[in-house]
């Protein structure tokens, strides 16, 4: 677990126990108590979850910008190697990262012609186009899966 998931847990333990003990809650009939204990148990799993959640977009971002800071070459240059690949090419989505041991930037291409995404990846390090594929949707969501 992380800190935050340790943290958020036990903040959680706390309050259904401070729950468990309040005299105004306990004092409520029974139903009445246990809708407000589901309720809030509810909104601080839903808390959790959107914590959750930014806290691990910050941390993608975060290996991204340390894995940007080893490249070489730029994004914008390597999109430019890989747009030369596909004609009429379009980035769908784009990404540093590393595969089989290489740095590589990944860039996935749409042509208006044509359903298939062509994925390109570019050596962030020496500028050089590693590989070249064609990939149908149905892939590109297993991929992401």
């Amino acid at each position: 677990m992380t800190t935050l998931s340790l943290a958020l847990h036990g903040k959680f333990m706390r309050l259904l126990h401070d729950l468990a003990d309040d005299p105004e809650i306990t004092g409520l009939n029974e139903s009445k108590n246990k809708h407000m204990k589901i309720k809030t148990i509810l909104c601080v799993a839903l808390a959790a979850g959107l914590l959750a959640g930014c806290a691990s977009e910050k941390s993608e971002q975060n290996k991204q910008a340390r894995l940007e800071a080893k490249a070489k070459i730029a994004r914008v240059d390597a999109e430019k190697t890989a747009l030369a690949q596909v004609t009429n090419g379009v980035v769908k989505e784009g990404e540093i990262e590393k595969e089989h041991g290489k740095l590589i930037w990944s860039f996935d291409l749409t042509t208006p012609d044509a359903k298939d995404i062509t994925e390109v990846n570019v050596d962030a390090i020496t500028g050089v186009i590693v590989s070249v594929e064609k990939e149908a949707p149905e892939q590109e969501v297993k991929e992401k899966n």
